[in-house]
């Protein structure tokens, strides 16, 4: 019965306006108040609409006072409760002046822009997936590559300087590495510059010597570079080979013209894995790393690659798909690929968007519900 009565003052005490304490002068002229509420109703006369009073109801025969405050303090609760909804959990509130804001315009502010361009369409290509640059490696890539060739150069030049014969996984080790960065600090046979060079250019008249001067280009790497022409992509060369022995290559293969940058040896201090080869091909390309595509067929290139926030195509040449599984997409030719392939892989997880600083994941370690797959022995049984 309570419930039912603060139900009913409450909802008599929702209309404000209905409610309160009139003032009523009497003929007397004796002023007399009197509380009561006042429910109007209305008709229609004509055009116009006359209200007319009902009876008064005294409130005070109606209500009582212990259950107006319940009803009072129940009206309360809910409309905090309400305002409580409403109000945000975050209390870091910054008063929003509107100086210094710069005014939203396409395009949107991010690495790949240049606010130099003064044409919005030409500004606009640049964030789209279709503007990025091709970073091809020379060897097993667009010529064909035999990798005893230059296992048999480092043993040779190992024997004619007295030096012991490097092992297996040391000559996997230095593979893609400058010929003085491999003497240096994985052979560790001299650390003069002089001998450095002296040794490294040796090495190189050994391995020109056992090659023959043939060259001869993979099957689908010519496809892949006219497709790439005729899209206007633009493409650079990187090779730790000397800049004379690069470009007499590309002579004899007849795709000179094709290649708007060319990174030789003379050109970085250091061989993969370290990314700086591709790093400055980029520069000269004008491009952000993270539109720029990678192609070669080693893990050192997949690592230096990833070190420089650019994609990696594997090309499985001289070693199995399964060993290049770190790529961003591994293909056994580079015909298999077609413009679109590239898009999508430029497209996805575009890192010039935003602020560029790396994001901290947290590994949570989860836990598991499920029923427990452990063997239990029942002591009883035994």
């Amino acid at each position: 019965m309570v419930l039912v009565e603060s139900i009913a003052t409450t909802s008599l005490l929702g209309h404000r306006p209905l409610c309160g304490i009139i003032s009523i002068k009497d003929v007397s002229c004796k002023q007399k108040s009197s509380s009561y509420c006042r429910f109007p109703s209305s008709e229609f006369i004509g055009k116009r609409i006359v209200e007319s009073p009902l009876p008064r109801l005294i409130v005070g025969r109606l209500i009582n006072l212990p259950i107006k405050a319940l009803a009072m303090e129940l009206t309360k609760e809910v409309h905090a409760y309400r305002d409580e909804e409403r109000t945000p959990r975050n209390w870091n509130y910054q008063i929003d002046t509107s100086v210094g804001q710069k005014p939203c315009s396409w395009p949107p502010e991010n690495r790949a822009d240049n606010a130099s361009l003064h044409n919005p369409l030409l500004r606009q290509e640049r964030m789209g997936c279709g503007w990025l640059g091709a970073l091809f490696e020379w060897e097993g890539v667009i010529i064909e590559d035999n990798p005893q060739l230059e296992k048999q150069a480092w043993l040779a030049l190992a024997e004619e300087e007295g030096k012991s014969p490097p092992l297996a996984f040391i000559l996997r080790r230095i593979e893609g590495m400058k010929n003085e960065q491999a003497i240096s600090e994985v052979l560790c046979w001299s650390r003069d510059p002089a001998q450095l060079r002296r040794m490294a250019a040796r090495k190189e008249e050994i391995y020109q010597a056992l090659q023959g001067g043939i060259y001869r280009l993979r099957n689908g790497s010519q496809e892949l570079v006219n497709a790439l022409t005729r899209y206007k992509i633009p493409m650079a060369l990187v090779s730790t080979r000397p800049r004379k022995v690069i470009e007499t290559a590309i002579r004899a293969t007849g795709i000179e013209g094709f290649f708007s940058v060319i990174v030789t040896a003379e050109d970085v201090h250091r061989g993969k894995p370290d990314p700086e080869m591709f790093v400055y091909a980029a520069q000269l390309l004008k491009f952000i790393p993270e539109r720029c595509i990678v192609f070669g067929n080693s893990n050192q290139t997949v690592e230096a690659a990833h070190d420089a926030r650019m994609k990696c195509v594997a090309v499985a040449s001289k070693h199995p798909v399964y060993e290049l599984g770190a790529a961003d997409l591994v293909v056994s030719r580079l015909n298999k690929l077609s413009i679109v392939d590239l898009k999508n892989l430029a497209d996805i997880e575009s890192a010039e968007f935003g602020s560029g600083e790396p994001e901290l994941e947290l590994e949570m370690e989860e836990e598991e519900y499920g029923p427990s797959t452990s063997l239990a022995v029942d002591d009883i049984f035994w």
